[in-house]
């Protein structure tokens, strides 16, 4: 049951993930009557929100972009940064997003970065550890290196579903300051738009702590199982 379950789901976080960029391609190729670029909005929303101690840089890759709260920055993909384009409003606007939950002290995003260090090691191990707990268990029956990876999955895993309120957060701020802004989003359907894009990229997270859950359930019936022999 395990195992169709992750099967269901990477196929839904395979159509989630096509959806996602075909509507960002699409929002792409839609210019903003208004003719700010994704740098310029995400100057004006920080400013807007008193917030000067933020950078904004050009990160290299395609949807590179994110906010880390480490070194203050905005980190932008060339084609959010230099765009000016529906999909590269709302990009901009959704990471000066987590910007803003850094300055206001948003409960969630602090918790997130609260456990990061725990997630980096449980994510370098977690592989590994599965893939020789398995091995382990078929042919010795020993579930110690198994329980160790179900255990740093876990880990994984309630940190895909912490970033969930983070993200949707991230993106309500955007969506209220973009309808805030007439004079950059000028039409309602752009700003309708901009939610859309938005949605699909929020789906991709939804999905990934889906599958990232679902892979637990999967290993930890296989752990439970064999204890109870």
């Amino acid at each position: 049951m395990g195992l169709i379950l992750m099967i269901v789901i990477a196929v839904v976080s395979f159509a989630v993930q096509w959806r996602f960029k075909s509507k960002f391609k699409q929002y792409t190729e839609m210019p903003l009557a208004s003719g700010y670029s994704g740098k310029d909005i995400a100057e004006k929303m920080l400013k807007d929100n008193g917030i000067y101690d933020v950078q904004i840089i050009s990160a290299e890759g395609q949807l590179s972009d994110h906010y880390n709260p480490a070194d203050r920055t905005v980190n932008l993909s060339p084609e959010v940064y230099h765009g000016r384009s529906v999909a590269a409003a709302a990009v901009a606007a959704h990471e000066c997003g987590h910007a803003v939950q850094h300055a206001k002290a948003y409960s969630w995003l602090k918790f997130r970065s609260a456990v990061v260090p725990a997630v980096n090691v449980a994510s370098k191990i977690t592989q590994w550890a599965l893939m020789i707990g398995v091995m382990l268990l078929i042919f010795s029956g020993d579930i110690t290196v198994l329980a160790i990876g179900v255990v740093a999955l876990a880990v994984v895993t309630l940190f895909a579903f912490i970033t969930l309120p983070v993200e949707f957060d991230a993106s309500n701020r955007a969506l209220v300051w973009l309808q805030g802004n007439r004079g950059i989003m000028q039409a309602d359907i752009e700003n309708d738009q901009a939610k859309d894009a938005l949605w699909w990229a929020a789906m991709t997270y939804v999905v990934a702590a889906l599958g990232s859950l679902a892979t637990l359930v999967y290993y930890a019936s296989m752990l439970m199982g064999r204890r109870d022999e």
